[in-house]
């Protein structure tokens, strides 16, 4: 397993959501309309999974909203007193992860090779093949051939340096924290599958000797620590295995284990049947979301009448209880990022492949999970924005507003910041905004702290906050809901990317600069630890496939459904209202 890092703080217990003092039989937001029958169950196909072993019955629809505290609905600037009465994530105040220090924060959880060193006036900057150390205060640069350490630290090394430590032989295996940080890194030098001939050749070249049977003997004794490496870069990074040049490198790998050693071949083969069956699950879930894609592109109702379009189901006919909608978000997160692998993080700004157009290599795109995972944020902030646009009386929209903050706020209390940043940017988007009518039904309290828990000020140091409290929380979790930490995915993107930006990939003696590829391999492993939580809620097909099938507004449908719903209030709407009718109708035609 990738390492993972302790986070410093402490988690205060989180209360429940909870309103015992306004006891509600039935939820506010029911729908006395009968639902409509829903469109064929994509759903039931896209997210097929075993019997949920914490299938327990859920609360129903009681606010389970803690005490806020009051903020003026008027004004949109927080103070420091304004937070959610009982945050389940207050901790004291972090700095940003930029703002860290020349010595690796990493190092930690990181075990090098263990090595003497001597006293020297030369800097490992001009080394050799010999040892060679300083003392600096009381700290130790040393210097072994061609890889920097600092500290008993790995800090720099030649590529080729980096690739002969990552081989193993007879009495070596590298530490686990260096195979996953160089197995997700070295792409940015290096193809996988270059990587991948070049150690499984080392590894075999070293054993010969000029004697057949003693480099039999030989290769017998180091296939297991092979096997075993290819077993951590198969299960850690099984995407790589899509391209078929890297399937071959495996099978001839398997067929020069088989002629040494028989348990090494049998575990070699039960590795690739893995692996398989892994890459197979991978090809079904993308078909599906792009089965899911394809049903929610049909177009809402036509927009030339706002009582048709009204028909429609609406969230509230589907689910009117906040909580158990924010369960069904949760599944959704988890289940689309649990398809994501480690490396589309570094290569969404690796090295473009010379070799790019090799048959089969590129078939699929190499971010195509992370994308993914990015449109669906996208969608479900369209989603809310269509969901509150599309009602024809104003009171109806007040109240799905309110249903959606409470939504958001059991995101937060779950854990699930993703989600509740789409609900906030979809409330936020223009066409929403404008509906002031609509907004002076609504109390804005709870939805003001909840921006303010997401407030991008400081580089977002509220969220961050909250999640770090939240990664605390699942690190001594007592029950499979306290684990779940699903991040703001668009900022986890956006710090690996300045990380990347800020940090020059090798230093002026041409040495790869490790500590960097440290600090990816941190951020990293940490998405790993949150990505393999199991979803404890019970499924709803019906919700779920709802939110994922339902078509959506554009952004100039978004805007003429606001202006139907409320009038322009100056020319310059009323010229955008009829350019906008202009436009779709003319789209409608076409079409």
């Amino acid at each position: 397993m990738p390492p993972t890092t302790p986070h410093a703080g402490k988690f205060n217990s989180c209360p429940p959501y909870s309103n015992n003092n306004h006891p509600q039989p039935q939820s506010p937001y029911r729908s006395h309309t009968a639902p409509k029958p829903s469109r064929e169950n994509v759903y039931n196909g896209a997210y097929s999974v075993a019997e949920n072993p914490y299938d327990v019955p859920q609360p129903h629809a009681a606010y389970r909203s803690c005490s806020v505290s009051s903020v003026n609905a008027n004004e949109h600037h927080y103070s420091s007193s304004c937070a959610i009465s009982g945050n389940p994530y207050s901790l004291p105040q972090p700095q940003s992860p930029r703002q860290h220090s020349t010595s690796c924060p990493g190092r930690a959880y990181r075990h090098t090779s263990n090595c003497s060193s001597s006293s020297s006036d030369q800097s490992c900057r001009n080394s050799g093949s010999s040892t060679k150390a300083r003392l600096c205060g009381h700290s130790i640069t040393a210097s072994y051939g061609e890889m920097c350490y600092h500290d008993n630290s790995l800090v720099s090394a030649s590529l080729e340096a980096l690739i002969q430590h990552l081989v193993p032989t007879v009495d070596y295996y590298p530490d686990r924290s260096y195979v996953f940080t160089f197995l997700l890194s070295s792409r940015l030098f290096l193809h996988p599958y270059e990587l991948m001939t070049r150690v499984c050749h080392l590894c075999v070249e070293q054993q010969r000797s000029g004697d057949a049977l003693l480099d039999k003997i030989r290769f017998r004794e180091v296939a297991p620590k092979l096997v075993q490496l290819l077993t951590e870069w198969t299960e850690t990074f099984p995407y790589d295995f899509r391209d078929e040049r890297m399937m071959r490198c495996l099978k001839d790998m398997t067929l020069q284990v088989a002629r040494g050693d028989e348990y090494s071949w049998r575990a070699m083969q039960q590795m690739t049947q893995r692996l398989i069956k892994r890459l197979s699950a991978l090809g079904q879930y993308e078909e599906a979301v792009a089965a899911l894609n394809a049903v929610a592109q049909e177009r809402p109702a036509s927009l030339k009448s706002k009582q048709t379009s009204a028909q429609r189901s609406d969230i509230l006919s589907v689910c009117d209880d906040p909580f158990i909608l924010a369960q069904q978000l949760t599944h959704i997160e988890l289940d689309r990022l649990s398809f994501i692998g480690p490396e589309e993080f570094i290569q969404s700004f690796a090295m473009k492949d010379p070799l790019e157009n090799h048959k089969g290599f590129f078939r699929k795109r190499k971010t195509s999970n992370l994308e993914a995972y990015v449109n669906w944020f996208n969608r479900l902030s369209f989603l809310v924005a269509t969901e509150i646009c599309m009602p024809v009386k104003k009171k109806h929209r007040a109240r799905i507003i309110e249903f959606f903050i409470d939504v958001a706020q059991e995101c937060f209390n779950i854990g699930n910041f993703n989600s509740l940043m789409a609900i906030i940017t979809g409330m936020n988007m223009s066409p929403v905004a404008r509906l002031k009518k609509t907004w002076n039904k609504v109390n804005t309290d709870k939805f003001e702290i909840l921006e303010h828990q997401m407030d991008p000020s400081s580089n977002f140091s509220n969220y961050r906050t909250a999640l770090r409290g939240a990664t605390q929380r699942s690190e001594t979790a007592h029950s499979s809901q306290e684990k779940i930490v699903i991040p703001f995915f668009s900022l986890l993107i956006k710090d690996i990317y300045f990380l990347n930006e800020g940090c020059a990939n090798r230093l002026p003696n041409g040495h790869i600069n490790f500590e960097k590829l440290w600090e990816l391999a941190k951020q990293v492993s940490e998405f790993l630890v949150w990505r393999q939580v199991i979803c404890p809620f019970d499924r709803d097909r019906r919700i779920l496939q709802y939110l994922v099938t339902t078509p959506v507004f554009t952004e100039d449908e978004l805007h003429l459904a606001s202006y139907e719903s409320e009038g322009p209030e100056n020319n310059m709407e009323k010229d955008s209202r009829r350019s906008l009718r202009s436009s779709l109708l003319h789209r409608e035609n076409r079409s």
